[in-house]
This record gives structure tokens, C-alpha cells and sequence, in this order.
């Protein structure tokens, strides 16, 4: 494969817009054949929405990002956050799969010709899944640089053991991007170093050390803890060179934050939409109860706060598909579309009163489900400290 089918897509004006709005249709057409009910089932059943996933790989959703080259429809940032947004404006919930979207963002950017050749086009096709991203541990969280899971080199191979923990869908995964220490923290020249990152192939490692276990939440989600007792991997699955995985995680982490952002945009125009419905349709007292000022004034303040949300996020994706390493702005789309879905939440149950704790109405599914956005993948309190830090250079508060 040639150098060009890692180039970032170009921005095309005029087309690049007439791209996403069929996108939009197609994505809002696929939905339309997983309505709440078939949300609702799988929730109540916390099983995995596998026909969903099928439905979206086999159009070629999933591999928006992957270069024409390696099969995939190499799109920008922009059309992957479409895609998500869509999802949850739907209805849906597209962390079931969002990762397969962006996880395999490190191994096309840092991985070697054979690496991308052998994997890439299997993912695009979606003969294997690449959505488990193993980096956070019990005892280090978002302290990323003290995990303790260990990568040791012995002859063709490295001998890893340790443990993860909230690693999503690792059950639903064929491979896995691993972050683990190959030096010690006190034999590093500068903090950042010391970590390498592998691509785990899990169908072989179930068999050879690695043991998941799921963990059972309040929300649907697939999230399991990782144990590595004695792993052997291939020295030839280490992703970039020995020690610096940690620049490569950072790399891929302001497309994680897009794309996580885009969801939460969606979820709360579905919020917005499904609260402004039902105030026009109830009525109590004679009236609608969206002529209350009451109900009226708490949806436009979650649409204005939206609409807000969505233009910073707009913003990084753009900064993004251009080149650039949009930092902050990741950060803080990340931070104001999840707290614009929260408000929408909030709003919206509070809209439908008692019967927005019924499941017929999907608000409560919803509601439980945008919650996590203000945790995962980053808590709030990282990114206000990160913007504290790195923006507004103020002291460092940790």
C-alpha cells in the first residue's frame, strides 16, 4: 500500500456537505428498521444489538474512516460524526459500535505496511471486529501513565500480565488495541514514555491467558474487566516503536472525543424532539402543556444550549479532517455536547412527568444511557482541568 492511503480525506466544500446530508438520509433509513421496541428488547434483555452492528457494517457505515485504498469509504471526521449523531437522533445507541468507527484510527496511523495490509481490510469488510481498547486499569483510572499491566520482551515475543477494567465490547471484538508498560516508570527519561501499544488478537488469546469478565451496569452497555496472566503475543502485533504508545493513544483520543460528542448531540435533539412532541399533544387544564412557560421555557433552553454544543463540535471536526490536532477543542466539544444531552435529559423526563419513567416511551432507556457521557470516555472534571491547564494556563490541580 502506497503512502497516500493514510492521508487525511480533503475537504471538498459544496460536495463534502451534499456527502453528509445523503449519509444522514441513508443512516436515518436504516434506523427507521430498529425502532424503540427493538431498543427496548435488548435492554430489558442486556444483550448485545448484533442485528444493528450487521445492519451497519454491511453498508459500510463502520468504515467510514478507512482509507478507499484498504477497503474502507475514507471519509472525514465530519461524515463519522454524522453517522453517529444520527444514531442517537434515532433513537439508537451507537456505542454498541462507535469504536469500530475509531479504535482502528492508531493502527492505520502507526502501525506498519504488513499491519495495515493484513488488518484494514478486514475490518472495512467487517470480517473481523476491531472495537476493544484496552487502557484503563482499577488502580490507575484516567492516571494513564501509572497502569501497571506489564509487556515483557522475551525472544519473538512479549509476555504480558496485568489488568484492565470498563474496557467496552472486548466479548464483541475479534482484536483489541493494548496499552501496556515495557519500561519502568523509574527507567524512563521523561514521564510520557514507557508504554506500548499491541494489537491483541482476543480470538487467540482466550486461549492463551487472557480472561474476560462482564460487568453489569445500570445501562446496557458492554463493558467487561481484562485479566492477562502470562499472554503471549507476537512481538511482530507491537503497534509503532517500543515505548512510545502513549503518543500514539493521545493521537487517536481527539477522534474519540468527536465522535463521542456527535452522539451526544443526537441524543439530545432526540430528547428535544420527543419533549416538544408530547407538550403539543398533552393537554391538561384545557390547554397543551407546552403554553406553559413552565414546560416551553426548559426545552428552548436545552435547544439553544444544543445548537451551541454543536457548533464547537463542529468546529474540532473540521480542525480535525483539515490536519490539525484540535486538542482543546475535542475536549471541549466533548464537554458541552454531554452536558447539553444531560439538560435535554433532564428536561425531557421531567416534560413527560410519570410516564417518563414508562419504557414504552424509551425517555427512561435514554435517560440512563446519556448519563454515561459524563463519566466516559473522559470524565468532566478531566476536561475542565485539561482546559485549566493546557488553554488557560493555570496551575496544574493534580
Amino acid at each position: 500500500m502506497s503512502a497516500e492511503n493514510t492521508a487525511p480525506a480533503p475537504l471538498r466544500s459544496d460536495e463534502d456537505e451534499d456527502d453528509i446530508t445523503a449519509i444522514r438520509e441513508g443512516v436515518r433509513a436504516l434506523c427507521a428498521q430498529f425502532p424503540g421496541k427493538y431498543w427496548r428488547d435488548v435492554d430489558r434483555e442486556r444483550t448485545y444489538p448484533q442485528a444493528f452492528v450487521n445492519a451497519l457494517s454491511e453498508a459500510g457505515y463502520l468504515a467510514a474512516l478507512i482509507p478507499e485504498g484498504y477497503g474502507g469509504s475514507g471519509l472525514g471526521i465530519r461524515h463519522a460524526a454524522a453517522i453517529l449523531e444520527e444514531i442517537h437522533k434515532s433513537g439508537g445507541n451507537g456505542a454498541a459500535c462507535h469504536a469500530q468507527i475509531y479504535t482502528m484510527g492508531t493502527l492505520l496511523r502507526h502501525g506498519s505496511p504488513r499491519q495495515k495490509e493484513t488488518w484494514l481490510p478486514q475490518i472495512a469488510s467487517g470480517a473481523v471486529r476491531l472495537q476493544a481498547f484496552g487502557v484503563t486499569e482499577p488502580t490507575s483510572g484516567t492516571d494513564t501513565l501509572n497502569l501497571k499491566t506489564t509487556a515483557v520482551r522475551d525472544g519473538d515475543n512479549f509476555i504480558i500480565n496485568g489488568q484492565k477494567v470498563w474496557i467496552s465490547r472486548a466479548e464483541h471484538s475479534d482484536l483489541m488495541i493494548l496499552l501496556a508498560r515495557t519500561t519502568a516508570v523509574d527507567k524512563v527519561e521523561k514521564k510520557g514514555l514507557g508504554l506500548s501499544v499491541f494489537l491483541i488478537d482476543i480470538r487467540e488469546a482466550l486461549k492463551n491467558g487472557l480472561t474476560i469478565r462482564p460487568i453489569r451496569t445500570m445501562i446496557n452497555h458492554a463493558t467487561t474487566e481484562l485479566f492477562f496472566d502470562d499472554l503471549v503475543v507476537p512481538a511482530e502485533n507491537l503497534i509503532g516503536e517500543v515505548d512510545m504508545g502513549f503518543r500514539y493513544i493521545l493521537d487517536g483520543m481527539n477522534a474519540e472525543r468527536i465522535l463521542i460528542a456527535a452522539e451526544c448531540i443526537g441524543d439530545a435533539r432526540w430528547f428535544i424532539q420527543k419533549a416538544s412532541d408530547y407538550a403539543r399533544e398533552r393537554v391538561l387544564f384545557g390547554n397543551p402543556i407546552g403554553a406553559n412557560q413552565g414546560v416551553q421555557f426548559p426545552i428552548a433552553r436545552a435547544y439553544a444550549a444544543t445548537e451551541a454544543a454543536d457548533l464547537m463540535v463542529q468546529k474540532a471536526a473540521r480542525l480535525f479532517d483539515q490536519g490539525d490536532k484540535p486538542a482543546a477543542q475535542s475536549n471541549m466539544a466533548k464537554l458541552l455536547a454531554s452536558e447539553a444531552s444531560w439538560q435535554a435529559a433532564d428536561m425531557c423526563l421531567q416534560t413527560h412527568g410519570g410516564f417518563g419513567f414508562a419504557e414504552e416511551y424509551d425517555v427512561e432507556r435514554k435517560f440512563r444511557e446519556t448519563r454515561l457521557y459524563q463519566i466516559a470516555p473522559i470524565s468532566t472534571n478531566m476536561i475542565l482541568s485539561y482546559i485549566g491547564e493546557h488553554v488557560l494556563d493555570l496551575p496544574r490541580s493534580y
